[in-house]
């Protein structure tokens, strides 16, 4: 699992040094850019984040007391929590893809792919050319993290069903321990996504 999760780093390293290449390269851009990000819903998923990791950690260390209801419960929070940052996250780029804030190609086209209530006065802000390559690292960066949200849910569902089996006691907690420490990554990543795309100028 550690070897996984080094490799986890080392391949999300490489997507932070893309953004400091193009960033170093065009920092006008990048600040005009990240602008259009939406502040508020990005906090509120990385408080969610936050809060799924500690419940995450409540959920070993329940499995290690051989707590059955509380290890169930705090895992069940967890996911909750997870659904809730695919949901937010399904607007901020719902609100992108009607902009026309895309990547490559796509920039600056409108599209009605998701049914959202959008303001009657959204419209494609005036952004340089070149910022489709913000919002391609923008949308790989979410696009990928948000995939290992994903999968992160289908294990915890996973482990949940264990639980209910009654698989995990104080005498053998591992997966419960090592789903945990895949949830951090996945918390500890949007940590570093988080001020690099949406905080700083």
């Amino acid at each position: 699992m550690w070897a996984f999760l080094a490799q986890e780093l080392l391949f999300f390293s490489g997507l932070f040094v893309a953004y400091g290449v193009f960033r170093s390269w065009y920092p006008e851009m990048f600040s005009l850019a990240s602008h259009q990000l939406n502040r508020v819903m990005g906090g509120a998923n990385t408080i969610v984040l936050l809060f799924s990791s500690f419940t995450a950690a409540m959920a070993v260390r329940s499995a290690q007391l051989s707590q059955k209801i509380a290890t169930r419960n705090y895992l069940l929070i967890t996911i909750v929590c997870a659904f809730i940052f695919l949901v937010v996250k399904y607007f901020e780029y719902g609100h992108k893809f009607h902009d026309g804030l895309l990547p490559g190609p796509f920039f600056g086209t409108q599209h009605d792919f998701f049914t959202l209530p959008i303001p009657a006065d959204a419209h494609v802000p005036h952004l340089p050319s070149n910022a489709h390559i913000f919002f391609s690292i923008y949308f790989v960066l979410t696009g990928i993290h948000g995939i290992h949200v994903a999968i992160g849910i289908g294990i915890m569902i996973w482990i949940l069903i264990r639980n209910e089996r009654g698989d995990f006691s104080k005498e053998f907690f591992t997966p419960v321990d090592l789903t945990a420490l895949y949830w951090h990554l996945v918390d500890l990543i949007w940590i570093y996504l988080f001020p690099l795309l949406y905080l700083i100028d």
